[in-house]
């Protein structure tokens, strides 16, 4: 008896200890991101190439993002953790990671950003592989090769713009040096395909997409929140420093590059949709989901144009609040009735109607159902599109959004259904739901869902003037 009293203390101590520890840190860093205004200059790696940080209108966005999405899945993970085992591990890698990610969002250069692009990709493999399984090893290890492989392709290209640019520090409009550059036009396009096939792997974009699908189902549900909200974000804030901090976007613009790319990024989308609605297993559905949706802001970048990086960072801001919660969704049904796949879940509005509301309306927003938030972004997508002078693409981006959207309602929506209407035949047993730290930590993404999709405008208002500098 004593024993467990005593683990029981420990379990709590940790928990506040950690509580304290995480909402201090996110505190210093949203602090530091809209309180202050200056450079830090660590050191130099070589002449010319410091790890230098500085905050700019963009890293503010990202870092707040990162804070609000990490608390809330922090506090959520003290309960789910128990179930999983090992909790000061998780917390230490959990915490670790949120370090890398604020550095790399504060990141002022190329190199400075890779070094800690690398960093994020090794501090957040052991959350993939936390319970020790043969799927979780498997899956980080798939994990750790997509990662490096799409790292060393967007190395490939540091090493060209390196020579050719006036300099690597993150520049609104680039820096590419176009009198150095004009004999070698075609290489340096070739170089930035590679970076943008290379940062893609990070964020799901097709042909190095099949990480995602593995590591998410087998990592702990707090650790595939995250993954998919924050870390798959990664690869879209390096394409976003890449194209318009470094290589300016004139430089592709109308070249076979943005058509390729365009090309890949609404092919992802379908693909992910699409292989979304057969999938069973609740969590690789979800991941599917995130494969399609994170080609969703790919897309609007691509576009090159004001409205489509509006929408894609619009976007980004609200899938990462959207899926957040329905990985968590994910992990209350899976804690609550050890049940993984869709079909099991029939009824389960009667036993956890908070839970199910909640999963509900993250669904509808990242449908586009107006007017939760997923609507607007994906308008400000669709107009990029009708704007962008992209030729067929033009028609075929919205064709293929619309055509996501349908194929995301037809795998999202019917659990809500059959759990709320199980049928006649069902004999379901009604429940008191339990709310605990995990149901206030989806509430609270809940509400953040529907406050920013019904109220807009100042979040409009910030990615428009950011868009705008380009």
């Amino acid at each position: 008896m004593n024993q467990v009293f005593y683990k029981n203390v420990s379990v709590k101590t940790l928990h506040i200890i950690i509580g304290i520890v995480l909402s201090l840190v996110v505190a210093l860093a949203l602090i530091a991101a809209w309180c202050t205004d200056g450079s830090l200059t660590l050191f130099y790696l070589m002449d010319k190439i410091p790890v230098y940080f500085h905050v700019d209108a963009l890293g503010r966005l990202f870092i707040t993002v990162t804070s609000i999405v990490w608390l809330i899945t922090g506090f959520y993970a003290f309960v789910y953790m128990q179930h999983e085992g090992e909790e000061k591990r998780f917390f230490i890698f959990y915490l670790l990671v949120y370090v890398v990610l604020i550095a790399l969002e504060s990141a002022g250069n190329l190199i400075t950003f890779y070094l800690f692009y690398e960093m994020m990709t090794l501090t957040s493999m052991p959350l993939v592989l936390h319970n020790g399984s043969r799927e979780a090893i498997m899956a980080a290890l798939k994990y750790l090769f997509y990662s490096m492989c799409g790292a060393y392709l967007a190395l490939f290209g540091i090493y060209f713009l390196y020579q050719y640019c006036d300099t690597l520090n993150f520049t609104a409009g680039g820096t590419l040096n176009m009198s150095l550059a004009s004999e070698n036009v075609a290489i340096l396009r070739v170089a930035v395909f590679m970076m943008l096939i290379g940062f893609g792997a990070k964020a799901g974009m097709f042909p190095l997409h099949a990480w995602l699908t593995a590591a998410h189902p087998a990592a702990p549900a707090p650790a595939s929140a995250v993954l998919s909200s924050i870390i798959v974000k990664g690869g879209v804030l390096a394409v976003i420093r890449s194209v318009y901090y470094i290589v300016g976007p004139d430089f592709i613009r109308g070249t076979w590059v943005q058509t390729a790319w365009m090309t890949l990024t609404l092919l992802t989308v379908f693909m992910g949709s699409m292989l979304a609605y057969r999938e069973q297993v609740f969590k690789k559905r979800l991941a599917y989901s995130t494969v399609s949706q994170a080609s969703y802001i790919l897309f609007g970048l691509s576009l090159l144009t004001t409205t489509g990086m509006s929408g894609a960072l619009l976007h980004f801001v609200f899938h990462a609040f959207i899926k957040c919660a329905l990985f968590l969704t994910a992990g209350i049904f899976i804690f609550r009735t050890g049940k993984t796949k869709v079909d099991s879940y029939t009824g389960i509005g009667k036993q956890m109607k908070v839970t199910l509301w909640c999963y509900t309306f993250a669904s509808l927003a990242l449908i586009g159902i107006p007017p939760m938030s997923g609507f607007i972004s994906k308008w400000y997508l669709a107009q990029g599109a009708l704007q962008s002078g992209t030729g067929v693409f033009q028609m075929l981006g919205p064709v293929i959004l619309l055509l996501s959207a349908l194929l995301t309602a037809g795998y999202l929506l019917p659990i809500t259904v059959k759990g709320f209407l199980p049928g006649k035949d069902t004999e379901i047993e009604e429940k008191k739901e339990r709310i605990d730290i995990m149901t206030a930590a989806l509430l609270i993404l809940t509400v953040i869902m529907v406050i920013v999709g019904i109220w807009p405008n100042p979040l409009i208002k910030y990615v428009s003037e950011i868009a705008a500098s380009f």
